[in-house]
């Protein structure tokens, strides 16, 4: 794409998401798991034989049931989203490995995913060009940390570094891109450090191939109001990566609307970028499933954008394309968050915010024989 094609697109979603708020799409799972595939048939003729489980890695379908794949796009894209997320959640080098799929399948499944998402948001563009639908390259968490120990005997140790991942990230990356997705979507982020990591390799990615890609960032927060791994505030995971050139920052999955909508406005207060949130259809019951209906749920995000918190919506575990019909209908015509300008000072974070204002006394930082604490707490900074 040219640069002027990639201005123009900037140039789109910057109109567009000053004027109304876009639908995302629900989940990806839900939908799968309606289609009742069993084992065999999630692994095809083509996997047959492979000696791990692929049920819960569902990219696959991709590859072997790529219709299937464009046709839950479809019925989003009805349902009335604007973005769809390609079905690429685990398809990383490090996301693959539980699996023992070849490194090079990695490539081949986020092809298939962007190509499956792009052909369900070319029919429907096509067919109403007033209003175009977009397809954003999904990018999930993989199951490795780099801002704790998985070692309870071992502070130190990590599972991955962050080299490694940023590598496994930017492959993810360029293979989405070259599949023709609009958008990057890190989501469901858990560790901010991992989620660096992934900023790190798409500004590589930009970088080599001269192109600017307009980035989503969605992380997952506890019910304590704390990234999970991490363990960073709202305003903390915000100030870790404020220097990356957003498009929107938002959250998703681990918390219902409700338990959400305190730290999606402080999200929306402390960032100067669009903001998103695509919740869970509510918390699972004791049987795994999401109890809160369409009319529930979007009664509750319908108070996001009335109180003006919000340029995206969407769903997350639970959701269907009638949760986002149902959002659709609740939020025509609500005005969107217009982006605010934030006073520049220097912001830091480890898993609190620490901003050093105008009107603040000094800050003394002690050295000589605190200097093992002193590197400690560096340390800790630089982790986020």
């Amino acid at each position: 794409m040219s640069t002027a094609a990639e201005s123009n697109k900037m140039q789109m979603f910057e109109d567009l998401l000053s004027r109304r708020i876009l639908l995302l799409d629900g989940a990806m799972g839900t939908m799968v798991q309606a289609l009742k595939l069993d084992e065999t048939a999630i692994r095809g003729k083509r996997f047959a034989k492979h000696d791990r489980d692929l049920g819960n890695f569902i990219d696959i379908l991709c590859l072997t049931h790529p219709e299937k794949v464009t046709d839950i796009h479809r019925h989003y894209f009805h349902a009335g989203a604007d973005i769809v997320e390609t079905n690429s959640f685990g398809a990383s080098l490090v996301g693959m490995e539980e699996f023992n799929l070849p490194p090079e399948l990695a490539d081949e499944i986020n092809h298939a995913a962007a190509e499956c998402a792009r052909r369900a948001a070319d029919e429907y563009t096509k067919r109403d060009p007033s209003r175009p639908r977009f397809v954003a390259g999904s990018i999930g968490p993989t199951t490795k940390q780099t801002a704790i120990s998985t070692k309870v005997d071992d502070p130190a140790y990590r599972g991955i570094t962050f080299d490694q991942l940023a590598e496994s990230y930017y492959g993810q990356a360029k293979a989405l891109v070259e599949g023709g997705v609009d958008l990057l979507m890190p989501e469901t982020a858990i560790d901010t450090l991992n989620l660096k990591a992934c900023l790190f390799a798409i500004h590589r990615l930009m970088d080599e191939t001269a192109t600017h890609i307009p980035v989503m960032v969605s992380t997952t927060f506890a019910q304590s109001g704390a990234t999970f791994v991490s363990g960073q505030t709202v305003e903390a995971m915000w100030n870790s990566i404020s220097h990356f050139p957003l498009l929107s920052v938002g959250m998703n999955c681990a918390l219902g609307p409700t338990i959400m909508r305190p730290f999606l406005e402080e999200l929306s207060n402390v960032s100067n970028c669009f903001v998103s949130a695509h919740p869970n259809a509510g918390l699972p019951n004791e049987m795994g499933q999401y109890d809160l209906d369409p009319a529930g749920m979007a009664g509750q995000v319908r108070g996001f954008a009335e109180n003006g918190w919000v340029n995206i919506l969407g769903g997350c575990c639970g959701t269907t394309p009638k949760h986002i019909s149902a959002i659709y209908d609740a939020v025509e015509g609500i005005k969107p968050r217009q982006k605010q300008q934030i006073t520049p000072l220097t912001r830091l974070s480890g898993t609190q915010p620490l901003t050093l204002r105008e009107d603040a006394n000094f800050l003394m930082i002690r050295s000589e024989e605190h200097t093992s604490e002193l590197r400690h707490r560096c340390i800790s900074y630089a982790v986020f």
